[in-house]
């Protein structure tokens, strides 16, 4: 039986070789901040990546469907990828958040970081605590202004046909701002675990 040829395969195998190499390295020295810290990862790559397809890939090629006359259109991308990415999408943005609050709150600076004072960069833990803030907006993006109108654009709920040029606007402008703070948060969430210089 070959675990590559179904996904949950795949992915309960990616787990077991993960526990093997975390045995092989000596498991009684796994702190718990360093497995939430990598099921943040985890779920941090399943959200960006997403985020990335989305912007890069799917709202490209639907525009390049919608234009190519006699094409197969984008029905195919609306009614079966769409649904099935924004499922994953928007619960990696939840996992992320949720493992990164966790990682914060371990450490015990989850208050701190989620204060404005990190704005004036005055705190030790700013430049974490400005991409918490950012990995925040980026959470209120997904859940409450890109998955409702993506929901109106793939007529997953009803909309009328006046509300669905503004449903695009707002989803793609959300998605293109977490595309915009995905860049420095990134940069702020690693300059803070390994020891960059600001």
């Amino acid at each position: 039986m070959n675990p590559l040829t179904s996904v949950t395969g795949t992915i309960v195998s990616g787990f077991i070789v993960t526990i093997l190499i975390v045995l092989g390295l000596g498991a009684e020295g796994v702190n718990p901040i360093e497995i939430i810290v990598w099921f943040h990862a985890l779920a941090g790559v399943l959200w960006i990546g997403l985020l990335y397809y989305f912007n890069f890939v799917q709202v490209p090629a639907v525009g390049e469907a919608l234009g190519d006359e006699g094409g197969p259109g984008p029905a195919a991308i609306n009614k079966y990828v769409a649904p099935r990415a924004l499922l994953w999408f928007r619960w990696g943005a939840l996992a992320t958040w949720l493992t990164g609050a966790a990682a914060l709150g371990h450490m015990k600076i989850l208050g701190p970081a989620f204060t404005f004072e990190n704005f004036t960069f005055a705190s030790n833990v700013s430049v974490i605590g400005i991409g918490a803030w950012m990995g925040t907006i980026m959470l209120f993006n997904v859940w409450v202004l890109i998955w409702p109108n993506q929901k109106k654009i793939l007529g997953i709920v009803e909309a009328n046909a006046d509300e669905i040029p503004g449903a695009k606007k707002v989803a793609l402008m959300a998605s293109r701002t977490n595309t915009l703070l995905s860049i420095p948060m990134l940069m702020c969430m690693t300059a803070f675990g390994h020891g960059l210089p600001f």
